[in-house]
């Protein structure tokens, strides 16, 4: 019978560490243990691999490792690995923008597998990488790279990612818009440039969090509204 999980070689490959990063997380109680399998072979799943994508994101951040253990110790202790990989998001847009470079063969070693031409259609139809001129080189953006990997399986054709991309991007900017406009009227003072702008980079990761968790419970309460029959939710009327 096949062995489910990863071993911590794999997972180690998976998250771009070492397997020496691996123990020692594991060892401060970062990690929590793995399944126990036959042989005493340790085996981790996604929940190990989120946690270490996080961990890699909050040290990208600046964190030291002592205020990582306390953001950690913060979290449920039966958090999901998709409840982490939000935290992850949220963890990255704090991050300067900008693209890295990457390749074909370091993005397959990340994902542990061959990347098909399909599965990088998804992944700029997500807006995960850029492709360039040399075929196997992309600028990848840091901050979706980990949650477009972890989308790519999902049966949703690529026609409808995009559509849904367009949406975001469209309510998104809209927010930001409105969000902006608030801020100008109501808080900016033109005599305090520096502090003006600096009180509104603090804003910044709390004003997306809250986009986060009012989008996530917005998003529960369509698909419970969804009929349980096998149709399509057809569109709702205007009001």
């Amino acid at each position: 019978m096949p062995q489910t999980g990863l071993t911590i070689d794999e997972l180690a490959a998976r998250a771009g560490v070492t397997v020496r990063t691996v123990r020692f997380y594991s060892a401060r109680g970062l990690l929590p243990p793995p399944t126990i399998g036959p042989r005493r072979i340790g085996r981790y799943g996604p929940a190990h691999l989120s946690r270490l994508d996080l961990i890699g994101e909050l040290q990208h951040q600046g964190l030291t490792l002592a205020a990582i253990e306390r953001y950690l110790q913060q979290l449920p202790g039966d958090i999901s690995a998709h409840d982490l990989a939000i935290h992850r998001a949220l963890v990255a847009s704090w991050l300067p923008e900008g693209t890295e470079e990457t390749d074909r063969e370091k993005l397959e070693r990340r994902l542990g597998r061959p990347l098909a031409a399909a599965d990088l259609d998804r992944l700029a139809a997500m807006g995960v990488l850029e492709r360039t001129a040399d075929p196997d080189a992309f600028r990848v953006d840091p901050g979706t790279l980990h949650l477009g990997l972890r989308l790519m399986d999902m049966p949703i054709p690529v026609d409808a990612i995009l559509a849904a991309r367009q949406v975001m991007l469209e309510h998104a900017r809209a927010a930001a818009h409105e969000i902006g406009r608030i801020f100008r009227d109501e808080v900016w003072e033109p005599d305090r440039v520096e502090q003006m702008r600096s009180l509104s980079a603090q804003m910044q990761p709390l004003v997306v969090q809250a986009l986060v968790t009012t989008f996530q419970r917005s998003l529960r309460e369509e698909v419970r509204a969804w009929p349980e029959s096998d149709a399509r939710p057809g569109p709702r009327p205007s009001p």
